[in-house]
């Protein structure tokens, strides 16, 4: 225990690689579908993905600097205006004597210290996510041998489960990532939007904060909202009160509509789990722990299930049965067709079993509810 505790950061990697892996698989094998080699596409697709990085850098991070130093300039303005609002109100009225007399000197020196240990924090975490990323090619690039060594120390009997629980593993981080970059890249989008009408200079660099922030559920928009809000307090109170109202109306909109929409069934997770996962990877690990909590937490529960780990109390279900009968099946068919393979071999004809009862059982799926009598109502 005590060396998985110093190891936590190296599994971190591990885990974000495997997230890129399960995210870019698809696009490989969308291109070795369209006969292009497996390693050209594995490095058409990490070298665009490198190009997509750099050019995001190169065009939000010297706007964004400007957009800082225009607001240090402006700071003198917005206090006077922030505290004549607070002023407005008897409730604030305390907060805005505050405000008016606060000395930015003795606040900078009380956290110069945090300031420090934040810019290391930043560095590490910009150097793990190099690793992360180069972790991630070779895990691609050495997949058949990987995988092989994966089913070489499992016994055959479970290799079947094994495939499905690797084919459930794809679809929860690969659907949970670009989940989170389709939902990101729409925020960004709408903030440009909005603050552009708003007459907020350089308003691309807090739009690229906004969409970098809201890949944390729930806390994103509250980060989001504070620079949005006092940027556009530089074009008056009416522009803060737009941005203010109109960003919490997308917010309701987007966990209402569009994540549902776009995760679709790859996480299948309660409201209540999602927010204690994140709570919980945020206690233990801050941000870089309330990242993976969800697809962690959504994994955790697949494996329950996989797994047959049945509560206290619980009954079989009809589809429980269904899935062990096919379960038979598909592991007699396996081991007919692999008979005398290796396990490298091996690997790949469980997963092509997997991946085709897969389609069957989503295609019944869809069949089922679009008989279900509250069809239409949905």
């Amino acid at each position: 225990m005590a060396l998985l505790t110093q190891l936590v950061p190296v599994i971190m990697v591990l885990i974000a690689a495997l997230m890129l892996v399960g995210t870019l698989g698809p696009a490989v094998e969308w291109l070795e579908r369209r006969r292009v080699g497996r390693l050209s596409a594995i490095t058409l697709v990490f070298a665009s993905l490198l190009l997509l990085a750099l050019a995001l850098a190169v065009f939000t991070v010297p706007a964004f600097l400007m957009q800082v130093t225009s607001l240090v300039e402006q700071e003198p303005e917005l206090r006077k205006r922030a505290v004549s609002f607070l002023a407005s109100y008897p409730l604030t009225t305390s907060l805005a004597g505050t405000l008016r007399h606060l000395q930015y000197g003795a606040l900078f020196k009380s956290y110069s210290t945090e300031a420090v240990a934040f810019s290391k924090s930043l560095l590490s975490i910009v150097a793990y996510g190099a690793g992360s990323f180069f972790l991630a090619l070779y895990i691609m690039i050495d997949r058949a041998r990987l995988r092989g060594a994966l089913f070489a120390v499992v016994p055959r009997a479970h290799h079947m489960k094994l495939s499905r629980i690797m084919l459930n593993l794809e679809t929860i981080v690969g659907g949970y990532v670009r989940g989170q970059v389709v939902t990101c890249a729409m925020m960004a989008i709408f903030l440009f939007i909005l603050l552009s009408a708003c007459g907020v200079q350089n308003a691309i660099a807090i739009a690229a904060f906004g969409g970098i922030a809201d890949v944390l559920p729930f806390v994103g928009i509250f980060l989001t909202m504070i620079p949005a809000v006092l940027a556009a307090l530089a074009s008056g109170s009416a522009a803060a009160t737009v941005v203010f109202v109109l960003l919490l109306c997308y917010e309701e909109f987007e966990s209402r509509v569009i994540i549902p929409i776009i995760y679709g069934r790859a996480l299948r997770l309660p409201s209540s789990i999602v927010l204690f996962a994140l709570i919980t990877g945020g206690t233990l690990y801050g941000i870089g722990g309330a990242l993976p909590a969800l697809p962690v937490a959504a994994t955790l529960l697949m494996l329950a299930e996989e797994l047959k780990l049945e509560l206290p109390g619980e009954t079989a279900q009809p589809d429980d049965v269904t899935t062990d009968r096919n379960d038979v099946i598909g592991e007699a068919e396996y081991l007919r067709r692999t008979e005398g393979m290796t396990a490298e071999a091996s690997a790949g004809v469980a997963l092509e079993i997997s991946e085709e009862r897969k389609v069957k059982e989503n295609a019944e799926a869809a069949e089922a509810d679009d008989k279900s009598p509250d069809y239409g109502a949905r």
